[in-house]
């Protein structure tokens, strides 16, 4: 989808956006005409490699590993200045265990900032969790323009 260049973000502003971590939505793909399945995470986001890092709640009724093959999106927003801002990345999550990866996701790890955010009804250490990245296939950024409305 291409973003008329009055409400699209360049790289330096978009990465401002991000920062180095927040909270955003992640959603998974669902089977037939069920709605997809979305809840709130928070990320951290490495500008050298324009990637994202999630810390995902693993474990009973928690297992992710068999959307790792499937598409995935991330949408995260705010304001800044008092300006509307919205980031999208769509692609496949991937376990930072993976061998292939693994050394890429450390220095990636070492450069990002995860908030914890305590939505689980137990304390976050009881929480079992997994590492995963999304290298985009996709990522827009887009800010509120005005249009005199």
């Amino acid at each position: 989808m291409t973003v008329p260049d009055s409400v699209a973000m360049d790289d330096d502003e978009r990465d401002a956006f991000l920062g180095d971590g927040g909270t955003g939505v992640i959603s998974f793909p669902t089977d037939g005409d069920e709605a997809p399945h979305s809840i709130p995470v928070s990320y951290g986001y490495d500008t050298a490699e324009e990637t994202f890092y999630f810390r995902l709640a693993a474990g009973e009724g928690r297992e992710k590993s068999d959307l790792l093959d499937r598409s995935v999106s991330f949408v995260t927003y705010g304001t800044t200045d008092g300006t509307w801002q919205s980031v999208v990345a769509e692609g496949r999550l991937e376990e930072t265990t993976d061998a292939s990866i693994a050394t890429e996701t450390l220095e990636g790890l070492e450069r990002v900032r995860i908030p914890l955010v305590d939505i689980f009804g137990q304390p976050p250490a009881d929480v079992p969790f997994k590492f995963y990245r999304l290298a985009p296939e996709s990522l827009t950024a887009r800010k509120e323009s005005s249009t005199s409305v």
